[in-house]
């Protein structure tokens, strides 16, 4: 018989990619990397699903070249959840501690969350996550956890982030047609801050931003806290639609181009390098210099770090973020965007890359696999509600059918 191990997938669902990572855990509680996979994105459109059968099958293939890695069979997945549908603020609950003697206990604690929870949001919105920031017992402020604690009043602050119901749908039901079931559905630039970012950083309050292929995401910490969310809605495509156009080459040759050539500050590159351009249409080639192109990749890289630094400027904690920025995601390995961000943002920038797993962490040792390591760690680290094997070894194939009857009251 087939022994079930604690095992978990991660499955990170980008506009230009689509990422799985399979991650064992021991009984001393460490994690070790056993498989990735990975597919090109087909059917996304900045984070949202727009062809559903492409979708399913850019799923599929990701997936499976994780289990052949990994010599495991996933039962389902904790999946991130990104696009421009996102949205995010704080409230505030306030209840009565229950107790005669008034000791606060875990009940008080999910009283006062439901009443922070409760707000006007529209029907077509769901809530995807509710963060507490931290807790007032009787005007005492910066509580972490009061649960054995005594007070009169318990007042809680939290981040809460909601998304488009239809979206957040569509992802799930992808997922389930591939055949396997969803877990979990974990906002992506809190995922990947799991993976980069440091506790030291989070409590002096630093800035994540997360540079995918059709959306930027941006988080900001403050006191081991996340205080705002937010999307951006342009990424490295529309660097390389920028590209394309200036240049009159195709979208794919756009993107080759970027990779092999490309730098978001002009002022980096030498103006003597010259790149081969394919033509259009039947068009020959034709050269131009990498200054040039740096300055057709510069403005839009400059643009969604203004936006994102325009976001970060929207909350008080702008001021008293002295850990800086941390750039990763795909579109942060184009040279120079380091020092592009340091411009824009006035602070220091650095890149963040996922650590602390074993295994093949040398394979995962790259910005864009952030968020896929971000969703095992979250998994692992969780609450233990749907922690269930996720993998069991050897198990035969037995993908289950979509189930339109059972799926909402699975997820939602």
């Amino acid at each position: 018989m087939a022994q079930a191990t604690r095992t978990y997938a991660g499955l990170d669902i980008g506009t230009t990619k689509i990422s799985c990572i399979i991650a064992d855990q021991n009984a001393a509680g460490e994690l070790r990397i056993i498989g990735v996979g990975n597919a090109p994105s087909e059917g996304l459109r900045r984070g949202a699903v727009v062809d559903l059968e492409k979708t399913v099958a850019s799923i599929q293939r990701a997936v499976e070249e994780a289990e052949r890695m990994a010599g495991v069979q996933a039962k389902g997945v904790h999946a991130g959840i990104a696009g421009d549908h996102i949205r995010s603020l704080n409230s505030r609950g306030v209840v009565a501690v229950s107790r005669k003697d008034n000791e606060i206990h875990q009940a008080d604690v999910a009283r006062v969350i439901e009443a922070a929870k409760a707000i006007a949001i529209p029907t077509d919105r769901e809530i995807i996550h509710v963060i507490p920031q931290e807790f007032i017992v009787d005007d005492q402020d910066g509580i972490k956890d009061p649960v054995g604690m005594s007070g009169v009043r318990l007042e809680a602050e939290v981040h809460i982030i909601t998304g488009a119901v239809t979206s957040a749908r569509n992802i799930c039901r992808a997922i389930q047609r591939a055949g396997f079931k969803v877990y979990d559905l974990t906002l992506e630039p809190l995922a990947s801050a799991a993976a980069v970012l440091d506790n030291d950083e989070k409590d002096l309050g630093v800035v994540l931003l997360d540079l995918g292929g059709g959306t930027t995401d941006v988080a900001v910490f403050h006191e081991g806290a996340v205080r705002h969310t937010s999307i951006i809605p342009f990424g490295g495509a529309n660097v390389t639609s920028d590209i394309a156009i200036g240049l009159r080459t195709p979208i794919d040759k756009a993107e080759s181009i970027k990779i092999q050539y490309g730098s978001a500050l002009a002022s980096m590159v030498s103006g003597d390098e010259v790149v081969s351009v394919s033509g259009v249409g039947g068009r020959g080639d034709k050269e131009i210099s990498r200054h040039v192109l740096a300055s057709m990749i510069e403005p839009r890289m400059e643009e969604i770090f203004a936006l994102a630094n325009k976001e970060v400027r929207k909350n008080h904690f702008a001021p008293l973020i002295g850990g800086g920025v941390v750039l990763t995601g795909g579109t942060s390995l184009l040279p120079g965007c380091v020092e592009l961000a340091e411009q824009v943002f006035e602070m220091p920038v650095r890149l963040g890359l996922p650590r602390g797993l074993a295994g093949l962490s040398a394979n995962i040792c790259d910005p864009r696999y952030s968020t896929g390591v971000g969703l095992v760690l979250h998994a692992a680290h969780g609450t233990g509600e749907g922690m269930q094997d996720l993998v069991e070894v050897g198990a035969p194939r037995n993908r289950p059918r979509f189930d339109l009857k059972g799926w909402f009251a699975d997820l939602f």
